[in-house]
């Protein structure tokens, strides 16, 4: 019989008290690694709580927090739930009207900020948000009476136990990015979420054993239900990375068994995996080409050709192993979500010898809606639904014999969008139906296919409609190309702002004796990049294909605001910024 939760304070006692002497959280502290267990963590959030209560935090407060993943995130998280207040995290990223917005909007109490110059801009706010009355600093000395530590010390002296919420009660808003206006507050209960990790128990096969390197943020649903909440629900340990640049070199020292990814980090490790093999003898490019090709044939149940499994095996000797090894030798599942994965991305992750399992899902599902999962799996799809939960389509939105808006209905759908009530008119049917607004079908064996957002859907002057991403991400897989936005709606034709990769450029340059200078204006790297797109827009419709394009030397990144914290494409902070040179290669 699997584990099942009422609430995510149930969830926490009872995961601590299993696994009381197990580590939990590893950190990187001037390059080692340290690990608290779960009793330790305990002890941490029991006085954390107790010393929130100080400050009047009670049932029903909103408890706010601005910080990067950290060990005082969490300790914040189950403390706050224990005192059935709610849960609102935001993104350090964030300009500081956007935390003064998200603070106002749910009426936070209190905020916690991680670094001291966030808490400084923090207490700034105070004027702006008539509800704030407390503001917390993970990093203010103890004897600063606002500081984590103080409270710390203080909750030790004054034990409060926890109080257990219904699971209908609210455990937290999540604000999402807002790519479209001011962001909107999820309202996410405790049932929601752990509807969610008791279809994780049923379907997944975790043991305590099992490792994480946790670099998406907690303030996401992904990271924080799929990997926080559902990790320690299992027993198992989250090394916490500290920046996104020493990912690989943690991973090598974590030796992780699971990987939760974005695709975004699946297409580069795609990416960076090829440029490497490009470098190498003939010899070596060859058996890697041919056990990537036999790998693929084998895990999709086919026959091999003759001494196919003889290459393999010499492939997974040679190379696989080693690429493994830079993962730290140790990676059994690759799980990815937030955005539709590219199946040929999939396949040669999988190839290498780690299994990917997509799923599906957004902020107002807890997040999870379908998940392949051992036994049932199908590369390039999003899964079944998980239990509990059951997929629709709607055609009429889409007038689309196959493909129509995916509707969700289950335990995981959220509570409403805080003080939203006509967003939530929009989405919730008089069931609690949710319109996810994403396209795509269902095929003959119940497995769930992402086929675009339909608000991203254009329509050409010809009358033809195209979806944007899924070809933006097949694009992508060019090895000169970072980044690439498709454009057209209402114009007779697409065109392509792309971004190329820069090393790739210096490495073709240096090869080729070109020079580069300002790459926005070279002709040679502009009939580069057609070329690239050409390639990889073969498989495309003829209307889809881009026929012209603009080239940008800035990446797409959180810090320009043209991604979301979860690497999604902010397409109207790109449009803001490009729209007038776009529509000027139509002149």
């Amino acid at each position: 019989m699997t584990q099942k939760f009422v609430n995510l304070v149930d969830l926490f006692e009872k995961s601590c008290k299993a696994n009381a002497d197990r580590e939990l959280f590893g950190t990187k502290t001037d390059g080692v690694w340290t690990w608290i267990t779960y009793g330790e963590f305990q002890k941490l959030v029991n006085d954390f709580r107790a010393g929130l209560a100080s400050l009047g935090i009670g049932a029903g407060d909103k408890v706010g927090i601005v910080s990067d993943n950290r060990v005082e995130w969490a300790v914040a998280c189950y403390a706050t739930y224990g005192l059935r207040a709610h849960f609102v995290p935001m993104y350090e990223a964030q300009k500081s009207e956007e935390w003064a917005f998200i603070l106002d909007d749910c009426g936070a109490k209190a905020v916690i900020g991680s670094k001291p110059d966030i808490t400084d801009r923090l207490a700034k706010l105070k004027g702006q948000v008539a509800s704030l009355e407390h503001v917390i600093g993970l990093e203010l000395p103890e004897s600063d009476a606002r500081s984590y530590a103080q409270l710390l010390k203080v909750g030790a002296k004054q034990p409060v136990k926890a109080e257990h919420p219904a699971p209908e009660e609210t455990a937290g808003f999540i604000y999402t990015s807002g790519t479209t206006g001011n962001p909107k507050g999820v309202i996410l209960s405790h049932g929601n979420i752990t509807s969610n990790i008791n279809a994780v128990h049923d379907i997944f096969p975790f043991s305590t054993d099992d490792r994480s390197l946790s670099f998406l943020p907690w303030a996401h649903s992904f990271g924080q239900t799929c990997e926080l909440h559902a990790m320690l629900s299992m027993g198992a340990s989250l090394g916490i990375n500290d920046d996104v640049a020493n990912l690989v070199a943690n991973l090598s020292e974590v030796k992780p068994t699971i990987l939760f990814a974005v695709p975004r980090i699946f297409n580069r490790i795609y990416d960076g995996v090829n440029k490497q093999m490009a470098d190498k003898p003939g010899f070596i490019q060859s058996l890697f080409r041919s056990g990537i090709k036999n790998a693929t044939l084998k895990n999709a149940g086919k026959d091999l050709p003759l001494f196919g499994g003889l290459g393999l095996s010499l492939a997974d000797k040679i190379i696989f192993g080693k690429v493994r090894d830079k993962f730290g030798g140790r990676l059994r599942f690759a799980i990815s979500g937030s955005a539709a994965l590219n199946k040929e991305v999939a396949e040669f992750i999988d190839a290498l010898g780690i299994e990917v399992y997509e799923g599906y899902g957004l902020t107002e599902t807890s997040p999870i809606a379908t998940a392949n999962y051992p036994g049932n799996r199908k590369i390039g799809s999003v899964g079944k639904p998980i239990p509990g939960v059951s997929i629709t389509i709607d055609r009429e939105v889409t007038a689309d014999p196959k493909h129509g808006e995916i509707l969700i209905k289950g335990p995981n759908i959220m509570q409403g969008y805080h003080n939203r009530p006509e967003e939530n008119d929009a989405v919730l049917m008089k069931d609690r139906t949710f319109r996810s607004g994403d396209m795509g079908f269902i095929d003959e064996d119940g497995f769930l296919y992402i086929t675009g957002r339909i608000k991203e859907q254009y329509k050409l002057e010809n009358g033809k409609y195209v979806v944007p991403s899924p070809l933006e991400e097949e694009l992508k897989l060019s090895p000169f190309i970072a980044n690439v936005m498709i454009h057209g709606a209402n114009k007779p034709y697409n065109v392509a702002l792309v971004v190329p990769d820069q090393d790739a450029l210096k490495k073709w340059a240096a090869e080729t004796g070109k020079e580069l200078g300002d790459i926005e204006k070279n002709d040679d790297v502009r009939h580069l990049i057609e070329k690239e797109l050409k390639e990889r827009a073969a498989e495309f419709k003829g209307f889809e294909k881009p026929q012209k394009i603009l080239l940008a030397a800035e990446d797409f990144t959180t810090d320009n605001g043209m991604l979301t914290p979860t690497l999604k494409l902010k397409r109207r902070t790109v449009l803001a910024k490009y729209e007038a040179a776009l529509d000027a290669l139509y002149d």
